[in-house]
């Protein structure tokens, strides 16, 4: 197994599951193999490779300003990964993003009042940020390519045990005695980075027949539940955690107001459904904090 941009959370964390579960694993990171060069791409792939993209440019915000360096990592690199693997005969699984979809559903005059459904895979487009536009240009230029390709789409992805994601962030807050504003009207999938890596395992293992496949943990939340779910998980005052509109942080890049996405049609494809996303956070949080 190739994993390109193995330096981020989720290609560490596949890394080394892959490598208990018995696979040869070659991890690259940046330096390893840059793949907006395309003549690097094709020096790493071999026939039979599977190979699993994660590299890609994820700061929605920095995307803003670097819109030519967020195209050339994650649509231009992805394109390169495609064409090597569809010269020498390899399989490819990229990872791409809830932020490929609008969030529109909740201005949806046909269904006023009532719930937001989350995105099917077949549901329009409509990405609102440069790092949305530039993540579904990778999903198009992947299956322009190589049309056999799983495009797999997650959404609000961490780890828990450290750095900078959204429930490191939360648990080293609720160590302090600080009060903190959460955005309560962004409403995504939080999905936990070992249980999307099983779902990896399982599309790298076959029989998951999909061009495209939605992953993440049942269920949604907004940042604000997130949050609030955090401090109870590990013994803090969920009350220091106080709602506050999009408006009151304002932010470079527009985020979907809500992009919760469905595993259905994946399920129906033969992967095997994930579970809610609150039982996964109980467990990523009894991880210890990573120094």
């Amino acid at each position: 197994m190739v994993i390109t941009g193995a330096g981020g959370q989720v290609g560490r964390f596949l890394a080394g599951e892959a490598a208990l579960r018995g696979y040869e694993v070659h991890a690259l990171t940046r330096r390893d193999c840059d793949i907006t060069d395309a003549a690097a791409a094709l020096h790493h792939v071999r026939t039979g490779d599977l190979v699993v993209n994660c590299a890609a440019l994820t700061n929605v915000d920095d995307a803003e300003s670097d819109p030519v360096g967020a195209h050339a990592i994650n649509a231009v690199g992805p394109a390169n990964l495609a064409d090597a693997c569809a010269r020498v005969g390899a399989r490819l699984v990229h990872l791409s993003t809830d932020y490929v979809f609008s969030g529109d559903r909740v201005d949806d005059p046909l269904h006023a009042g009532e719930a937001p459904r989350p995105y099917e895979i077949g549901d329009r487009t409509g990405p609102l940020s440069v790092y949305g536009r530039s993540k579904l240009d990778g999903e198009l230029a992947v299956h322009a390519v190589l049309p056999d390709a799983h495009v797999v789409r997650t959404s609000w992805v961490y780890t828990g045990g450290g750095g900078t994601d959204f429930v490191a962030v939360m648990r080293r807050l609720a160590s302090t005695d600080r009060v903190i504003d959460v955005v309560d009207d962004q409403t995504g999938s939080p999905t936990y980075a070992k249980d999307l890596v099983a779902a990896l395992l399982q599309i790298a293992g076959g029989g998951v027949d999909a061009p495209v496949l939605h992953v993440t943990n049942a269920g949604s939340a907004s940042r604000f539940e997130q949050a609030r779910a955090v401090f109870e998980e590990v013994g803090a005052d969920p009350d220091r955690v106080r709602p506050v509109g999009t408006a009151a942080v304002p932010r470079p890049a527009r985020r979907p107001v809500f992009s919760a996405l469905s595993m259905a049609d994946s399920v129906r494809a033969g992967l095997t459904p994930l579970r809610p996303w609150r039982e996964a956070l109980a467990e990523a949080v009894a991880v210890p904090i990573q120094q």
